[in-house]
C-alpha cells in the first residue's frame, strides 16, 4: 500500500469516526454477504448501498434491526440484518 492509499483510508476512518459518532479503533467483528436474492438498494444518508452478494465487514452491532457495516471500496453505513447472510 502506498502513502497517498494509506492517508486516503486515514482520512476515511476519521470521516466515519466522526459521522457516527465512533470512538475507538475499528475492528472487524465479522464478514457477512448481501444476499443475492435481495434487490439492490442506494445508499442515503447513513445507510450504505448494497449489492447483490456483496461481502461486507460488521463493525458493530447497532441494534436487532441493522448492523453498521464496511464495503470494499471502505464506505461505512447503516445494512438491514434482514439482508445479511453468514459467510
Amino acid at each position: 500500500m502506498t502513502l497517498k492509499e494509506c492517508k486516503k483510508e486515514e482520512k476515511a476512518d476519521r470521516e466515519f469516526q466522526k459521522k457516527f459518532k465512533f470512538e475507538g479503533s475499528i475492528k472487524v467483528l465479522t464478514q457477512m454477504m448481501v444476499d443475492p436474492a435481495v434487490t439492490e438498494k442506494r445508499g442515503g444518508g447513513k445507510n450504505l448501498p448494497l449489492r447483490r452478494g456483496e461481502i461486507l465487514d460488521v463493525i458493530q452491532f447497532t441494534s436487532q434491526e441493522q448492523f453498521l457495516c464496511r464495503n470494499s471500496q471502505r464506505r461505512y453505513g447503516y445494512v438491514p440484518r434482514a439482508v445479511l447472510l453468514h459467510l
